[in-house]
C-alpha cells in the first residue's frame, strides 16, 4: 500500500476537491457508508477515491486528482488501493459510473455494463439512482472467485 494514501473522513476540504471536478457530494457526510481514501502530499489533499461496499459488489466513486498533479501516478495509486481494499473485503465485482472517464477505466480492466443489469445493491445507491445522470456509463471490473 502507498504510504501517502490514508482513509479519511469526509470534510470541507474533500468536498471542495470533489466539487471543483464536478463530482457529486450530496450523499457524503462524515458518517456516510463510503470509505474514502486520500492521497496527500505535504498535508495537502491531492487526490481522493471513494468505495461503497455492498457484499460481493462495490461501488467505486469519485476518483479525482488535482489538475496540477495529474499524470504523476496518483490516480493509479488511489485506484489500486481502493481495488485492493475491496477485494480484501470479499468483493467480486466493482462497479462505477462515469460521464467522462470511460477510456481511463477501460484501460484499467473495467468493461461497460448495461445499467438495467446492475445488481440491486448498486442500483439502489443514491449515486446510481439520483446523483449521477442517467446518461452515465456503468462499468464493472470482475474478480475471479
Amino acid at each position: 500500500m502507498n504510504a501517502n494514501i490514508h482513509a479519511v473522513h469526509f470534510d470541507e476540504h474533500l468536498a471542495a476537491l470533489l466539487e471543483e471536478s464536478g463530482l457529486p457530494t450530496g450523499d457524503l457526510t462524515a458518517d456516510s457508508d463510503a470509505i474514502l481514501f486520500s492521497y496527500s502530499l505535504n498535508s495537502e489533499y491531492c487526490g481522493i477515491v471513494g468505495l461503497e461496499l455492498h457484499g460481493a459488489c462495490a461501488l467505486l466513486r469519485s476518483l479525482v486528482v488535482k489538475p496540477r498533479v495529474r499524470g504523476t501516478g496518483i490516480g493509479e495509486a488511489l485506484l489500486a488501493h481502493a481495488e485492493q481494499a475491496a477485494t480484501a473485503s470479499g468483493v467480486k465485482e466493482i462497479y462505477l459510473l462515469t460521464t467522462t472517464a470511460e477510456r481511463y477505466f477501460s484501460r484499467r480492466g473495467y468493461d461497460v455494463a448495461d445499467r438495467a443489469m446492475a445488481p440491486a445493491a448498486i442500483a439502489l445507491t443514491r449515486q446510481f439512482s439520483e446523483l449521477c445522470p442517467s446518461s452515465s456509463v456503468l462499468m464493472v471490473k470482475r474478480y475471479e472467485a
